[in-house]
């Protein structure tokens, strides 16, 4: 307990008495002094702040959290007034800038006065205002309002402000699409751990999601598919009788009010057209986009396999590449580029360019010719030729190009391209060490649609990515220029997500993970103290009846054979203070059974072991079946 009280590297000021009282923020402000007492909220309330309207929607945002939740009468003093300094919590923005808080930074006292918040500018008293809500108890964050709570602010002195600049969510509304108010509740979730760069990937094989006048059948016919239920690339070939109406799209007066909405709490939205595969919806609705004759008879995929991952690079069974030798496909995403360009008025358009099958290219008689006019060796240069001539398109429209880090291949990137790092950090490093700006989002540590527990409880996916190997993510790497390195992001893959409460629980806890790396210091972080606040966050969304996973709780599983040949079982825990309990038998262990201190032997006749963990006598994981069957293959 004493190690505790030095929280995120900070000065604490509390009793060890008094420290599991201690507010849970995510991300770890930069420096936060608690002391004892709190300053008490009355039934009515004086809010004072500048009128200004970027700040409508944070006041809004606070008033509604006061009065619909906690009941209070609310008054908002918003012109200059020697009666504001008696408001009982007041917003300041400087006159003079605080070079401490920078751009989005704020300072946050709680006394006997009351609460007061400071910032540069009002990007900085919304990132307050969060930070507020977090320090009131998690009643707060009821959808309802809530009686005989004692509604407090404890003391505290905070000066905070982020370490990166770029803080992204990545949400994928094409393998399964999401609805405007999705959006916007994805948004405000996000916004509550200060992440405020939304990479919204609107395209892809299995759908068409932005409307682009120019080219009405990207949207009448690349939004739909067949509606399929299971696991994801194992579906059956839809039937030519099945129904395509799955789906949907936003027309460009919804994503106009959703880029209003995002940027009213001030996050930035960058578009993804992912080019020049990942592109099956684009060839379905426009065939001509193809060098592949038989693109006439191609359909919008509903999540069948069509791409052969056997030979470790993408291969192919149905042509999903735009044809970089096809004059007509440059004169597309010009016209479609300028629409989408009118749309976000962010300086990046993210033009995808990973995972681009090339099988179809090698062979075809039109792209061969072009490499023979224009000298390029091999299917990766044809790539990088498509990607100079798009980066001009982007270009020519006001824009910045970002993509993924195949573009790096074949050469001759445009230095003022920027590279999204997704296959490990490689990529990241050589695209800064050639000057390029770089966002890091490695799968291996941010890629939240990943499993994030064993695969024997958690919806299959082919990779686990756990919460604390996010937060093991460091964005600069040794010998990288940290100027070239702009953030980081948490990518989130929709093809295994159905609807939005599976989605809830893909992104929390991992997101919190993500959020404080890229707001706080690495000096600041901790990773036991991480686990007491999340699950504070745990509680507050119990509360907010959102969904969360409950992975940290659950085994690490590894299986070996002992030296007499002896299947056995070693399960660990992600985090401490949890004990393991097993069966044999079929029945349900609970605290009162044998607890895994080590390798565990399978007896000879078993054909299932199942776990569980618990915290005292409350069990804290679900308890995990896994059958002798899949243990053995696991020993192999």
């Amino acid at each position: 307990m004493l190690k505790k009280l030095t929280l995120w590297g900070v000065t604490c000021c509390l009793s060890t008495s008094l420290l599991a009282q201690n507010p849970a923020i995510i991300p770890a402000p930069s420096q936060a002094t608690f002391s004892k007492g709190a300053f008490a909220l009355g039934n009515s309330l004086v809010l004072a702040g500048p009128k200004s309207p970027e700040l409508a929607t944070s006041y809004a945002l606070l008033t509604s959290k006061l009065t619909q939740v906690a009941g209070k009468k609310v008054q908002w003093l918003t012109d200059p007034s020697s009666s504001a300094s008696m408001a009982a919590i007041r917003f300041t923005l400087n006159s003079k800038p605080d070079a401490a808080l920078g751009n989005e930074g704020y300072s946050l006292i709680s006394d006997a006065k009351g609460v007061h918040i400071r910032a540069n500018k009002p990007v900085g008293i919304f990132y307050g205002i969060q930070t507020l809500i977090q320090l009131l108890p998690k009643e707060i964050e009821s959808k309802q309002a809530v009686a005989g709570v004692s509604w407090k602010v404890p003391y505290v002195n905070i000066v905070d402000a982020p370490r990166f600049a770029w803080r992204g969510m990545m949400l994928d509304v094409s393998r399964h699409f999401f609805t405007k108010e999705e959006v916007k509740q994805f948004i405000d979730e996000m916004v509550a751990y200060k992440y405020n760069v939304l990479h919204w990937h609107l395209t892809d094989d299995e759908g068409w999601r932005v409307e682009i006048k120019s080219f009405p059948n990207l949207t009448k016919k690349g939004a739909f598919n067949v509606k399929k239920v299971g696991h994801f690339t194992d579906f059956s070939k839809p039937l030519p009788n099945e129904p395509r109406t799955y789906g949907g799209f936003y027309t460009q007066e919804e994503i106009k009010e959703i880029v209003k909405y995002g940027q009213d709490r001030f996050v930035n939205i960058m578009p993804e057209i992912d080019v020049p595969g990942h592109s099956m919806a684009a060839v379905a609705s426009y065939p001509e986009l193809s060098c592949t004759p038989d693109a006439v008879n191609y359909q919008v995929i509903s999540g069948e396999p069509f791409i052969d991952w056997s030979h470790g690079h993408p291969e192919a069974l149905q042509d999903n590449t735009l044809c970089p030798a096809n004059e007509k496909v440059y004169t597309f995403l010009d016209q479609v580029m300028g629409e989408v360009s009118s749309l976000f008025p962010f300086e990046y358009i993210h033009m995808g360019g990973d995972e681009c099958p090339k099988n179809y290219w090698d062979k075809n008689p039109q792209i061969l010719a072009m490499r023979k006019e224009l000298g390029l060796k091999n299917s990766q240069e044809v790539q990088a030729h498509f990607v100079r001539r798009l980066e001009k398109i982007i270009t020519s429209k006001g824009k910045r190009m970002m993509g993924w880090d195949e573009i790096l291949e074949g050469g001759g990137l445009p230095k003022s391209t920027a590279v999204m790092s997704w296959r490990g950090m490689d990529g990241g490093i050589q695209a800064a060490k050639n000057g390029h700006e770089v966002i890091m989002t490695p799968s291996n540590h941010v890629y939240i649609d990943l499993m994030q527990g064993d695969k024997a409880i958690e919806p299959p996916v082919y990779k686990t990515v756990r919460l604390r190997d996010s937060y093991a993510f460091e964005p600069v790497p040794a010998g990288v220029d940290a100027k070239l390195v702009k953030g980081g992001q948490a990518n989130l893959w929709s093809e295994q997500l159905f609807n939005y409460r599976h989605l809830q629980y893909m992104t929390y806890p991992r997101s919190f993970a993500i959020a404080e790396v890229l707001w706080s210091e690495t000096k600041n972080r901790n990773w036991d103290n991480f686990i007491g606040r999340v699950e504070s966050h745990m509680a507050r969304f119990d509360v907010a009846q959102k969904k969360y996973a409950p992975s940290m709780y659950e085994p690490i599983i590894q299986v070996s054979r002992n030296a007499l040949g002896e299947l056995t079982v070693l399960p660990t825990t992600e985090i401490s203070g949890l004990t393991i309990h097993y069966s044999f038998d079929h029945s349900y262990p609970d605290q009162f059974y044998p607890m895994a201190n080590g390798p565990v032997v399978v007896p000879k006749d078993a054909t299932v072991m199942k776990i569980v963990t618990y915290r005292g006598n409350k069990a804290m994981g679900r308890t995990m079946d896994l059958t002798v069957d899949d243990i053995i293959k696991r020993a192999k």
